[in-house]
């Protein structure tokens, strides 16, 4: 019975070595230069400066695009299963799936006519 899990656990130990040998070997063969703008913070080649607290501050666009993410990325795993399990589901996994779908579409749609999908 457990067999069936045999391919799944040996896939999920080569990954697990193969990133545990990738970080030994990168620490144990890589350059070990250090120097005062290694450990400085990177700001995408720009000199970090103090700001005062909330000079930062992120535009709500910024949150409804990552939101517009979890979105679709929520609505992909509870699709998946679907798929998998279609044969077994028919008719009402069907059109559950349709409601879902057309709930997450009117979710887009908002959005869209809000003008939250254009960036500029």
């Amino acid at each position: 019975m457990l067999s069936i899990y045999v391919p799944l656990v040996t896939l999920m130990v080569l990954a697990l070595a193969f990133a545990l040998f990738s970080v030994v070997l990168a620490t144990v063969v890589g350059p070990k230069r250090y120097n005062k703008a290694k450990y400085d913070a990177y700001e995408c080649g720009i000199e970090p400066v103090h700001q005062p607290l909330g000079a930062g501050r992120f535009p709500v666009k910024y949150y409804l695009t990552a939101m517009l993410f979890i979105i679709f990325d929520i609505e992909m795993i509870f699709l998946y299963p679907f798929a998998v399990a279609n044969g077994l589901l028919a008719w009402f996994g069907f059109i559950e799936m349709v409601l879902f779908i057309l709930t997450v579409f009117v979710a887009y749609a908002y959005v869209w006519r809000r003008g939250g999908l254009d960036w500029n």
